[in-house]
């Protein structure tokens, strides 16, 4: 068997001999390194882990008192609008409705909130006081909070309520951004400003717009035939 010469054997020892110590003396490094910065950033870093649990707890827990919040209130809600059906043909049971809604409006969150208050100005308007539904319906227009739908829904109802006495620009003016394109309640706003324009004295302007109403296949039903009535009372 042919041996290496011993002074290459050797080379080839001592090389590997350092090579292990240099890799033992890294280990050895990265080991202190990392006990270390567990010494230095433990605790953060245990912190850091107890924050995300938290935070996750929290969060489930936010979750289920707002499902208990919303189920509470729509619960509230639909207690009042039972008592709002149990009104009768002479007004009774009314006062005690609207109180029912005000309650709703006071504790709710912001959808059943706003709800409620449309249901009390629509029922102080079914009493015959529309100056107060109409302030109601106004404030809730111009609620940043409220949701836009029902905030449209209620300059609609301001508008419609006051036809015959408010002021035929301002209601004009409100009227304007619920007639456009896309606009859920177009069709009913459409029909005010024809009834407006009715009201003034426009009815040409009226006739042109019962016309395209009465002909609007996306328009509500019930829109539709009234056009159609007042085209036929109008002469077409």
């Amino acid at each position: 068997m042919v041996r290496p010469p011993r002074n290459r054997l050797a080379g080839w020892y001592s090389r590997g001999f350092v090579v292990d110590i240099f890799d033992e003396v890294n280990e050895d490094l990265r080991a202190e390194r990392a006990q270390q910065l567990l010494k230095r950033y433990g605790g953060v870093l245990v912190a850091v882990a107890l924050l995300i649990v938290g935070a996750t707890a929290g969060w489930q827990a936010w979750k289920w008192w707002e499902a208990r919040r919303d189920l509470a209130a729509a619960s509230q809600f639909l207690n009042a609008m039972f008592q709002a059906d149990r009104i009768g043909s002479d007004g009774k049971g009314r006062p005690e409705a609207i109180r029912a809604f005000e309650a709703v409006a006071g504790t709710a969150p912001s959808g059943y909130a706003t709800l409620a208050r449309l249901r009390v100005a629509a029922l102080q308007a079914d009493a015959g006081d529309v100056r107060s539904a109409a302030a109601l319906w106004d404030q809730i227009a111009s609620d940043r909070g409220a949701d836009p739908l029902l905030r449209d829904f209620a300059s609609l109802m301001w508008v419609q309520h006051q036809l015959d006495t408010g002021d035929p620009a301002l209601l004009e003016a409100r009227l304007k951004p619920l007639t456009a394109a896309g606009n859920p309640w177009r069709a009913l706003a459409l029909e005010a400003q024809g009834l407006l324009d009715l009201h003034s004295g426009k009815t040409d302007a009226a006739k042109t717009l019962f016309r395209q109403l009465a002909e609007d296949a996306t328009a509500p039903q019930g829109v539709r035939s009234r056009a159609n009535g007042l085209l036929v009372q109008l002469g077409g």
